[in-house]
């Protein structure tokens, strides 16, 4: 765990792989968030509708989104899946966050999968649902001004 927050950015955190939203079990701890098209089978604490664009649209908006957060750094992407993950280190004690985002067609759009996930500690205050909300919000801004 200490080098995970000695370490900068992407760094000393655990390799990242493709997340499969088909088969994700969510851990029983609080520090985490999902958020699923209200489409899709399975799991989520929060659920939107599909939007009306393309997936290229919605992956390019999702991608600028996690580019312009604060303290926001890319560990992965998987054009191909259109996934991508990003690290987001805490302000005072460096704890890293992992936020993966994917979109995909669902119904008659396109359906928005952003999970956002403590690495350290069982509680997170919230954090990681907030995060959903913001990145949320700035895609959906993102999606309006074209």
């Amino acid at each position: 765990m200490i080098p995970m927050l000695l370490s900068r950015g992407a760094k000393g955190v655990p390799a990242p792989a493709p997340v499969d939203f088909a088969t994700l079990t969510l851990p029983p701890t609080p520090n985490t968030c999902l958020l699923t098209p209200g489409t899709a089978p399975g799991i989520g604490h929060l659920h939107r509708d599909p939007y009306p664009v393309t997936p290229d649209q919605a992956f390019a908006a999702i991608r600028a989104v996690g580019a312009a957060q604060p303290r926001c750094f890319p560990l992965a992407e998987y054009p191909g899946r259109r996934q991508a993950q990003w690290v987001a280190r805490t302000r005072l004690m460096n704890y890293p966050d992992i936020i993966v985002a994917e979109v995909a067609p669902a119904g008659a759009g396109t359906g928005l999968w952003l999970y956002s996930r403590s690495l350290i500690g069982r509680s997170d205050f919230g954090v990681n649902r907030a995060r959903v909300m913001t990145w949320l919000a700035a895609f959906e801004d993102r999606l309006r001004q074209g």
